[in-house]
């Protein structure tokens, strides 16, 4: 029974060849020419044609056809295994054979079945990512988003890509909602080398193009001339998404989100840029992705609050923090954490809660490695359903994937628009000059000059968090750019 038990084994290992052992040779070769056939497929598909893997993970109905693929193999090979197991053993058991060779088979089918339901559960939590966080064309609407023709090479004469970062609160106590950060990700679309701009969450008189309808209503920019000039809330930056639209709907045309169009529109004007997309995260629903991906580690330069609310000079009903993130080079934090790293600010300032944002992105885009992926990747992707929205169209989402995977390699970096000189408070920016310093920073910048000699040290910044104190960072130039890895390294000091 044992050497039985031995050839169900390999059967298992080879399928098919429990067949071929037990005297049944064409369907043995059959199976088995079948099974390495699928093999050397899944090998080749997978080492040469990136591309097509790219679209099948994107698109729902070959995500639907993958997973009932997947759940047939495995209902196969079980077959295989069993029929392989009646042949191969002997005719005359007694019953503690026949019972020991049904316990291991059934191990060995357990053992085909729990990877095969994996399987098919990933790819379905794939699929209902895909249909739940990006529409396709046809079946969405936005009155911003630029049209592709060219579905496979959408970026051939996209020498940029601008998205439009979107981090927005309309948790408990929050009158609508608002977006308390928002960035703009200007990305090379050949290297993969990003730029990172922040903007304010108090800047009054955001502009809108000549040609925008929205112009008409505000000529000078989004604020409200008859209050004179002091700080107007209502008409602060955070405040566009939720008040212009409802001030007045359908302004920009018919849109599935039409504060995040507004933003678009707004942001890309004050910066000089044409954004494509946006895409937006719930902060809520950032803890959640955070912890679907174990965590995320950052370098804590200062304390950080947790909770708290600032009411003004001489107020006595500030509201105090709960608890501080401490200080500590690469510390740990939960989804809880991290979100209170990126957007904690009583008692501290708006740049450096911007550059904690920025340096929350960068942790985020470290932490997904391969291994995390594969084992978490239904609560990445259950998470990622309740914390993403965009207007990024289904059909583009290869091409996207493929510029992620430039990204996570390359260069991001930080441009400094300059606070003590055009913004130095939010009720006046000088827009014009920070458009100055975008175009300046995203230029193409002249080739390397031919007499680097092979070998000579590389003077790129290392993208290795550091770990050890490393005093205060080189200050970076007004309207220069800084790399985020010196940005977010660890170098204790007050914020």
């Amino acid at each position: 029974m044992s050497k039985a038990i031995g050839l169900t084994l390999v059967s298992a290992l080879i399928p098919g060849s429990g067949f071929l052992m037990g005297g049944r040779t064409k369907l043995g070769a059959f199976v088995v020419t079948l099974s390495v056939g699928l093999l050397g497929l899944g090998a080749y598909i997978g080492l040469t044609k990136r591309e097509a893997v790219l679209e099948l993970a994107v698109d729902p109905r070959q995500l639907l056809i993958a997973t009932a693929g997947v759940v047939v193999v495995g209902l196969l090979w079980i077959w295989v295994v069993v029929q392989s197991h009646k042949l191969l053993r002997p005719v005359s058991l007694t019953a503690v054979g026949r019972f020991a060779g049904s316990a291991f088979v059934g191990l060995l089918c357990f053992a085909i079945a729990v990877p095969t339901t994996v399987a098919a559960q990933t790819v379905m939590a794939q699929r209902d990512l895909v249909g739940s966080v990006f529409a396709s064309e046809g079946s969405s609407k936005s009155a911003t988003r630029p049209k592709v023709e060219d579905k496979k090479d959408p970026w051939a004469n996209t020498p940029r890509l601008n998205i439009l970062l979107l981090g927005a609160d309309d948790g408990a106590g929050r009158d609508g909602t608002r977006t308390d950060t928002v960035m703009v990700a200007s990305i090379d679309t050949k290297t993969g080398d990003t730029k990172l701009v922040s903007l304010s969450r108090n800047w009054m008189r955001m502009p809108f193009p000549e040609d925008s309808p929205l112009h008409k209503f505000y000529p000078e920019g989004f604020w409200d001339p008859s209050l004179g000039n002091v700080e107007q809330p209502e008409f602060y930056l955070d405040a566009m998404y939720r008040n212009l639209p409802a001030a007045h709907p359908q302004a920009l045309g018919a849109s599935d989100n039409e504060g995040a169009d507004v933003l678009k529109v707004s942001a890309g004007e004050a910066l000089g840029l044409d954004i494509d997309y946006y895409m937006q995260v719930n902060l809520k629903g950032f803890e959640s992705i955070v912890d679907a991906l174990g965590g995320i580690k950052v370098n804590i330069n200062y304390k950080v609050p947790i909770g708290g609310d600032y009411k003004g000079p001489g107020s006595a009903d500030d509201v105090l923090p709960k608890d501080y993130l401490q200080p500590g080079p690469d510390q740990k934090l939960n989804g809880h954490d991290a979100l209170w790293f990126a957007r904690g600010r009583y008692g501290l300032s708006d740049p450096s809660r911007q550059e904690r944002q920025r340096c929350t992105i960068h942790a985020m885009v470290s932490s997904a490695n391969p291994a995390t992926l594969v084992t978490k990747y239904k609560e990445i992707a259950a998470a990622s359903k309740k914390l993403l929205q965009t207007d990024i169209p289904q059909e583009i989402l290869p091409a996207f994937i493929e510029l992620g995977l430039k990204v996570k390699t390359a260069k991001v970096s930080n441009i400094d628009l300059d606070k003590d000189k055009n913004f130095p408070s939010g009720k006046n920016p000088d827009y014009e000059a920070m458009r100055e310093i975008v175009q300046k920073a995203i230029a193409p910048k002249p080739a390397a000059s031919p007499t680097t000699t092979a070998g000579e040290p590389s003077t790129t910044p290392s993208r290795k968090p550091t770990t050890k104190p490393t005093g205060k960072p080189k200050p970076t130039k007004p309207g220069g750019t800084e790399d985020l890895s010196d940005a977010c390294a660890y170098h204790p000091a007050n914020p």
